[in-house]
């Protein structure tokens, strides 16, 4: 059985070009790579024996998922990439298992907030699955989590703070993390959804306070911003995952591209816009020759380093959506071919992992410095890989119904 399913892998896949000028539809058949993830999540579904551990990392020298429990940061990808392979198979086992996943991610609310990940762990996960269902419990669950999340702003900064435990453990004061930029979407969709304007209010004082001191002047991105919580002044930028504090760490330009073009969406301020646009220009004119960023562009072990195809997926669906809102036609296409590009190299034989283990893609990096998840398949590159496929399908149906 097993060998029959990965012979229908190996059959729905394509050998695709690396580069290209003009990307059209059937230059990088979007559906067949949706098969590929649709198959690959209900190989990892079928897998599965119980819903209180969920999928996070597998190893290079593995083949099956080592979980984590529902409290961990990456806890609401795998839910999330259920409800995106249920909105592009209509599968009911699907829908039933992206219901399950997603619903035993309560249980995170019923303890005291520990970190900024909400966003990631609910709207994710709840979110998608309010978005295809309409599900009213999903929507109350929601905005406990962003009431939650909320807790963690300290108005004299004017951010969220990240990671509560590195008070003690680092001397950081307050830490605000770029990354912390995604969880942002949990708090415009709860001030539209409600009464609560004030989760507008936080979530554009922490965009416009990481503008100011996690960007740097160059538009590379610093991963961890320190804050001295008696005036609020900002003490320093550093990384944690990084290669140096003054270094490009990929994922985190990843993260910034998406978590910046997002904002601009919510609020229309044309300040994020270009920040969005700036930090995607840097990222696009580092990309090696092949096209799939290291771990960290600086890192001086390059090109004997690692690569890390979650950066390229988090950009890709970032710049995707960044290409929507140009006025002009020629930054429009930039964009969208470079997220293009980057998916294209992504859905090779060199980063699909095929038969060789049950994720969708290999070649993440997580945390280099902590040497952990080196070279690995990783949850998050799974989701945001679907999900920049289900955004492209999606740009390629609004320009064949006009």
């Amino acid at each position: 059985m097993k060998n029959s399913v990965y012979g229908i892998l190996l059959i729905m896949i394509f050998t695709v070009a690396c580069s290209s000028n003009k990307i059209s539809k059937e230059d990088f058949d979007i559906d067949k790579m949706l098969d590929y993830a649709v198959k690959k999540a209900e190989i990892t579904m079928n897998s599965l024996k119980t819903t209180d551990s969920l999928p996070r990392n597998i190893e290079n020298n593995q083949t099956n998922w080592n979980k984590v429990d529902i409290y961990d940061w990456t806890s609401g990808f795998w839910p999330g990439i259920l409800w995106y392979a249920y909105e592009k198979s209509g599968d009911s086992l699907i829908l039933e298992n992206a219901r399950i996943f997603s619903e035993v991610l309560k249980g995170v609310l019923d303890v005291p907030v520990y970190n900024h990940d909400l966003g990631f762990m609910f709207y994710c996960s709840l979110g998608n699955g309010l978005r295809l269902t309409g599900d009213k419990q999903y929507h109350e669950i929601l905005m406990a989590a962003a009431d939650s999340l909320a807790t963690l702003y300290n108005p004299k900064v004017g951010t969220i703070l990240s990671w509560p435990q590195m008070r003690e453990k680092m001397n950081w004061p307050h830490n605000t993390i770029i990354d912390n930029m995604m969880n942002l979407e949990l708090l415009f969709w709860a001030a539209k959804n409600s009464d609560r304007h004030n989760l507008y209010d936080i979530a554009v004082k922490h965009a416009e306070t990481t503008m100011r001191t996690l960007v740097r002047p160059d538009f590379t991105t610093y991963h961890v911003a320190i804050f001295d919580t008696i005036d609020g002044h900002f003490i320093k930028g550093v990384t944690h995952q990084g290669f140096s504090d003054s270094s490009m760490w990929a994922r985190g330009q990843g993260w910034g591209i998406y978590g910046f073009t997002m904002t601009y969406r919510e609020t229309g301020d044309e300040k994020f816009l270009t920040t969005a646009c700036r930090l995607a220009d840097v990222f696009i004119e580092q990309l090696p020759e092949d096209g799939i960023p290291y771990w960290d562009f600086d890192d001086p072990a390059i090109p004997n380093a690692p690569k890390d195809v979650s950066a390229a997926a988090i950009a890709a669906s970032g710049m995707l959506e960044l290409s929507t809102f140009m006025k002009e036609e020629k930054q429009k296409i930039k964009y969208r071919n470079a997220a293009i590009g980057l998916l294209k190299r992504i859905s090779s034989d060199k980063y699909l992992s095929m038969q060789k283990n049950k994720a969708m893609l290999m070649h993440s990096t997580g945390n280099y410095p902590n040497g952990s998840e080196i070279d690995a398949s990783i949850i998050y590159a799974d989701y945001y890989y679907v999900e920049a496929l289900l955004r492209l399908g999606q740009h390629y149906s609004e320009i064949s119904n006009n």
